[in-house]
C-alpha cells in the first residue's frame, strides 16, 4: 500500500528551464547563450554542485575560467540566483496540498546543491512536505540505488510503501529497482489521472 509519496524538485514543483534563466540574467545574443548553456548547465561543475562535492562559489570560479570576462555577472546571477523568482508548475501546490488531506505522507528527494534549503519555502505547498532529502547533504545523487536506501534510512521508510515521482525516466528507474513504485511527471492534471490509476482518491478541496 502507498503511504508516502515522494517527489523530485526541478520541472514537477518549480520550472527549471536553463534557457529561460540565461535570458532572465539579461544575455540575449544566441552564442552567448548556448556558451552559457554548455559551460553552466552541461557541466561537470554542476553536477559536482548537486553530488555536494563542490560549493557555488567554488563553481563559479572554475567556471569564470571558460567564460568571457562580459559573461561573469550572468554566470554568478545562473549560479547563486537562478531561482529569484521562482516559477511554480502549474497546479502542484494544489495537488500537494489534498494528497496531505487524504493523510499521505510527502516527501522531497531532489538532485539539487545544498543551497535548495535557502529557498524551499518559497515553493508553493512546501508546508505540505514532512521531509526533504536533498543530494548534495549526503554526497549522493539520483539515480544511484544507495540513495534510496538512504532516503528510507533517515526517514524511517519502507520502500515498498513509497510511491516517486520524477520528471526523468532514469531516476524512477532507479526507484523501481530499489523496491518503490513510481510515476513519470508530465503535467499536474496527467499526474492526477496516474494517482487515481494508482487508487490514491483526492479530496474535492482542502
Amino acid at each position: 500500500m502507498i503511504r508516502n509519496i515522494v517527489f523530485d524538485m526541478g520541472n514537477v514543483l518549480l520550472r527549471f528551464d536553463p534557457a529561460l534563466f540565461i535570458a532572465r540574467a539579461g544575455v540575449s545574443d544566441a552564442q552567448d547563450a548556448a556558451l552559457l548553456h554548455r559551460e553552466l548547465f552541461r557541466s561537470l561543475e554542476w553536477v559536482q554542485m548537486d553530488r555536494g562535492s563542490l560549493k557555488e562559489e567554488q563553481a563559479l570560479e572554475k567556471v569564470k575560467q571558460r567564460l568571457p570576462e562580459k559573461l561573469h555577472p550572468a554566470l554568478e546571477e545562473l549560479i547563486l540566483r537562478w531561482d529569484e523568482p521562482i516559477l511554480p508548475v502549474a497546479g502542484m501546490a494544489e495537488l500537494l496540498r489534498q494528497l496531505r488531506a487524504a493523510g499521505y505522507r510527502l516527501f522531497l528527494l531532489s538532485n539539487a546543491s545544498s543551497r535548495l534549503h535557502s529557498y524551499f519555502e518559497r515553493i508553493p505547498g512546501h508546508e505540505c512536505f514532512e521531509g526533504r532529502f536533498v543530494s548534495a547533504d549526503h554526497l549522493l545523487v539520483k539515480p544511484q540505488q544507495s540513495i534510496y536506501r538512504k532516503f528510507c534510512n533517515t526517514f524511517g521508510l519502507d520502500g515498498a510503501e513509497c510511491l516517486f515521482i520524477d520528471d526523468l525516466p532514469l531516476n524512477i528507474e532507479g526507484a523501481v529497482t530499489a523496491g518503490w513504485q513510481g510515476l513519470v511527471f508530465h503535467d499536474a492534471q496527467t499526474l492526477r489521472q496516474d494517482l487515481a490509476a494508482l487508487g490514491i482518491q483526492l479530496p474535492t478541496s482542502v
